[in-house]
This record gives structure tokens, sequence and C-alpha cells, in this order.
């Protein structure tokens, strides 16, 4: 399958449509996910075409899993959070629904269960609360 130029996350990196950035760098962003399933719930992306992990370069997966273990440190800390949970899914038959690389990184809890999947979309200003949170653990 070939990569599609209007899958959300390119139109986020193409600016066609909002998002709630927390971190950037020369080959990823890390944003809010818009339908959390913990308080804090991030995703990682390349920032180049790369449908997911099976046509992603070795570039492109190294530079996502260098972010994706700097967004964990600092989702732990932001969120006093006991631990972390990554998820990374490909094609349908995998549970893939966006065909954009990502990641998905949630603080969690002890005892504390995830949201169910896409159950309900996050407000703006919860939304960059909680960047804010992340944003402030990244500057140190």
């Amino acid at each position: 399958m070939s990569y599609d130029e209007n899958n959300v996350f390119a139109k986020i990196m193409r600016g066609e449509l909002p998002s709630e950035q927390v971190y950037e760098d020369d080959m990823t962003l890390a944003l809010m996910d818009i339908m959390p399933r913990s308080d804090g719930h991030v995703l990682v992306i390349p920032k180049g075409p790369a449908r997911n992990m099976l046509d992603a370069t070795p570039e492109q997966l190294d530079a996502c899993i260098r972010t994706v273990q700097k967004l964990s440190h600092a989702v732990m800390k932001a969120f006093d959070a006991d631990g972390v949970t990554l998820t990374q899914a490909n094609e349908a038959a995998g549970g893939q629904e966006v065909f954009h690389l990502h990641f998905h990184v949630l603080p969690r809890h002890e005892g504390v269960p995830l949201r169910r999947p896409a159950s309900e979309m996050a407000k703006p200003e919860e939304l960059k609360a909680n960047a804010d949170r992340i944003r402030a653990a990244l500057a140190g």
C-alpha cells in the first residue's frame, strides 16, 4: 500500500489541522491525543512519510523510539505516574486506523484502567493544560 498524503497526521504537519504539540526535533513530532485513554496520552510520529513500522526507514524508527523514551520520562514525571504503556499498531488487521506511523505513550497509575479507545474527545483547554505539564517536565 502507498502512503496517503491526506491522513490526519500529514495534515497536522502541513498546518491544515490544529494540534497541541509538546515536542519537536528534526525527525519527530509529539502531540496530545485528542481522545486520550489517560491524562497525558501523547502520540509520537515521524515527520516524514511512513505508513507504519513495516515501511519506515531504520532512521525514522530510531528517531521515533528515542522520542518515545524522552516523552515516556516526561509523562511519568508530569503526571506522577507509576508506569507507562506504549502501543503501536500496523495495518488494519493489527488495529491501525490512521496510516501514518505513530506510537501512543500513556502514563499509567496503579489500579486505574485506561479509558476505552476513541470514547471521548478531550476539551482543548484540558489538552493544553496537560501539554503544559509535559512541556514543563521536558524543560526540567
